[in-house]
């Protein structure tokens, strides 16, 4: 059987497979067409058909630069791939078809895609990558890549390029990529040159992985055509692990600081996460409350004794006037992002992988190191404190925070109020459920009021992002099938995002969403107000949010009375499928 090509289109008939739409069965010669058949994609005649040279049958062909591309990304741990098809990325796309290792979702906007695959890291360590074209397609990551960037995710982006690039005015969907991605990636680079194929894939994954960052590989479609023997190719390797423990004298003079602080203070932020157990055993050990930056909320349950709150402006006041007052503040793991508003002039004792993030303070000791490495060895050091009081004094502080938050919780209000809906959550959702969090007044109320047992969190720490929470929930529903996976996100947020509700449709991920649904872009609000602004453009037209999630093929769930909400919640995490809860909120803080 042959096969011919049109010279108008590229379209290619063969005689094995016909044209059974246009009238001719598989098998049709293509002598035996009709003389009035037509190009059935550009309808171009018989006479713009060529021979076309023959198709190799499936899994007889040679290896190619995308075959070994996607080989090396699963033999990497590389599991899931975000983004869309397209035709500069067809090649890459086709070898994940082939390769039962790696997972391609398929999303409705590449933003999406950068956030999922920015939250799969932070979420389970392990990279993640997007996969989509040139042009467009890779501008549309920048937002989530930049997510990555700024809280230090690491993920690998895969962009087709065009196959003759810089070549001037039109061009079809080409641009600059190295140029566009050089502020955002730890790497950067375009495959111009088959050969060195493996070598810069292994590279991207090892910048990505040991500078926690975003790696970029542009790949013109020519290229990923090509045939490649990657057993004859250069590749690199890579640290098996990032561990790494200070010298012993640092240990000594860090203990010995501790030992000597009369009122110390433990802050731990993201990086102690892994190290929750030994972050206790500090605080029972030197009689220290517990505070936690923002992103480190539920790094130990809020019902533990030495748990006080987050430090900033989420968290208690007495959290504030602890650091503040401190004589030693221990910092694990901690970013010093403005709205922690760590005290600097407070001496510090400073544990962290990061050299970069040392350093802090006039004064101190930096121990470079992974806390869950360095605390254990810290622990062995340091003598301790006997302050029988420490503990009553933290928990009546805590009293008293819990007071406050519980007088706030309105369950009468009508529309509902943010405190209550964070308090009925609290009290809903599993303990082993994995929660994503929108940026804007959703994340503020869920940061104060919302009490974390053993959940996970992950959100959009340093950009801040509007838009995270929906593509977050997908990662860790694809990251952690077993747990129940729940977004709570605000109204514009949701909307950004919500093009991908079909989706989790599509791939069968149940998640419950929460929309608290105020019509306001209501932090914005709020920041008007403080600078002493008139409220101006907050306010949202918004689409039913129940009857969109229905025609997506999801559930919707209408909540506006508050003793609806929590029978709600729970029926929405036993339905096992994609929900949707549009909870009528009211727009205003307090």
């Amino acid at each position: 059987m042959a096969r011919w090509r049109c010279t108008v289109c590229g379209y290619i008939y063969d005689e094995a497979i016909g044209d059974p739409e246009g009238g001719a069965p598989a098998g049709t010669a293509f002598a035996a067409l009709p003389d009035d058949w037509r190009c059935p994609v550009c309808r171009a005649g018989k006479d713009a058909f060529v021979p076309a040279p023959e198709k190799k049958p499936e899994g007889e062909g040679e290896t190619t630069v995308s075959d070994v591309i996607v080989e090396e990304l699963a033999r990497w741990g590389v599991t899931v791939a975000f983004g869309i098809p397209g035709t500069s990325s067809l090649g890459i796309v086709d070898a994940i078809r082939k390769n039962p290792a790696v997972r391609y979702i398929v999303v409705r906007h590449e933003e999406n895609a950068a956030m999922a695959a920015s939250a799969y890291n932070k979420l389970t360590g392990g990279i993640a990558a997007c996969v989509t074209i040139a042009g467009p397609g890779a501008t549309n990551l920048a937002t989530g890549l930049y997510d990555a960037k700024e809280d230090r995710a690491s993920v690998i982006a895969i962009n087709g390029q065009v196959e003759f690039q810089y070549t001037g005015p039109g061009g079809f969907q080409e641009i600059d990529q190295d140029a566009f991605f050089r502020p955002i990636a730890v790497f950067n680079n375009t495959i111009y040159d088959k050969t060195r194929t493996v070598h810069l894939v292994t590279t991207a994954l090892k910048y990505a992985f040991l500078r926690r960052g975003v790696a970029q590989l542009s790949v013109p479609n020519n290229i990923q055509k090509e045939t490649l023997a990657s057993g004859f190719c250069t590749r690199e390797s890579c640290l098996p692990s990032l561990d790494i423990v200070p010298v012993d004298a640092d240990l000594r003079r860090a203990a010995d600081r501790i030992d000597a602080a009369e009122r110390p203070v433990i802050l731990a932020g993201w990086g102690a996460y892994d190290a929750a157990g030994s972050v206790v055993a500090l605080a029972e050990k030197i009689k220290a409350p517990i505070l936690t930056t923002f992103r480190a909320k539920g790094i130990v349950p809020e019902t533990e004794p030495w748990f006080l709150s987050i430090l900033g402006d989420v968290g208690a006041p007495s959290a504030r006037k602890l650091a503040d007052g401190a004589d030693l503040l221990i910092t694990l793991g901690v970013g010093f992002s403005k709205l922690t508003g760590v005290p600097e002039d407070v001496p510090l004792i400073q544990v962290d992988v990061d050299p970069e993030k040392l350093g802090k303070g006039p004064e101190g000791v930096m121990l470079q190191g992974n806390c869950r490495y360095v605390l254990p060895k810290l622990l062995e050091r340091i003598r301790g404190r006997d302050d029988p009081t420490a503990l009553r004094q933290i928990g009546a502080l805590k009293e008293e925070w819990d007071r406050q938050r519980d007088g706030e919780a309105d369950a009468a209000a009508v529309p509902l109020r943010p405190p209550y809906i964070m308090k009925v959550l609290s009290e809903t959702l599993p303990d082993d459920a994995v929660i994503s969090v929108d940026v804007g007044e959703n994340c503020w109320w869920f940061g104060r009021n919302f009490r974390m047992k053993r959940q996970r969190m992950v959100m959009s720490g340093y950009l801040a992002t509007m838009g995270f929470g929906f593509p977050a929930a997908i990662a860790a529903k694809l990251a952690y099938p077993e747990r129940t996976a729940v977004c709570i996100t605000g109204d514009g947020g949701f909307s950004m995002a919500m093009a991908d509700l079909v989706t989790a449709v599509k791939y069968d991920l149940p998640m419950v969403v929460v929309v608290l649904n105020n019509r306001q872009l209501a932090m914005i609000q709020v920041e008007q107000m403080m600078e002493e602004y008139p409220n101006f453009g907050t306010d949202l037209l918004n689409p039913d949010f129940v009857e969109y999630a229905e025609a997506c093929g999801a559930v919707g769930i209408r909540v506006d009375t508050p003793e609806a909400l929590g029978p709600v919640i729970r029926e929405a995490v036993r339905m096992n499928v994609p929900v949707v809860v549009d909870v009528e909120t009211d727009p205003r803080r307090f």
